[in-house]
């Protein structure tokens, strides 16, 4: 599809009323198909080929030229978006009604450097542990050869999510 018929991709921040009633795979779910709004830092990553399991994400993205950093390649923050990304999602689908979750902080190991000749990458995100208080996950990037180009680790905090 060109940009003329491509369908158009409304952004937005889901309600938290609605959000807070569904269960956190049938949130990441009802998202990437599409149901829900993706959130607006997707508009610079653009993922496809969305997969979500109870623990287990996935996506697929293309790093482009818009993603360059000043030194000719693309900038660390397009993985670390991928990653932190994946990593919250999985966390998420995790979660039942009513529970939400926030990162605490992250890690992020760049092994190869990705250019907009890189093609479609994979993002992974996979929980480790999720309890009533600490959530932890890991998340890899690889590229179509399955060649690891970056990986993560991640704690989030769990709470149960205000009323509105």
């Amino acid at each position: 599809m060109d940009d003329r018929t491509a369908p158009k991709i409304e952004f937005g921040v889901t309600p938290l009323d609605v959000m807070a009633s569904m269960a956190g795979v049938d949130f990441v779910r009802a998202m990437f198909a599409g149901k829900l709004p993706p959130p607006p830092i997707m508009q610079t990553i653009e993922p496809f080929d969305q997969t979500a399991e109870p623990g287990v994400v996935a996506f697929h993205s293309i790093p482009g030229f818009r993603h360059y950093n000043p030194i000719g390649s693309v900038h660390g923050g397009y993985a670390a978006t991928l990653l932190d990304s994946a990593m919250g999602l999985a966390v998420h689908s995790m979660l039942p009604p009513g529970i939400g979750y926030t990162t605490l902080e992250f890690k992020v190991s760049f092994i190869k450097g990705m250019t907009r000749d890189t093609g479609a990458v994979r993002t992974e995100g996979r929980t480790l542990s999720v309890g009533r208080r600490a959530a932890t996950a890991e998340a890899r990037i690889t590229d179509a050869k399955g060649r690891l180009l970056a990986h993560a680790t991640t704690t989030c905090l769990v709470f149960e999510l205000p009323a509105t």
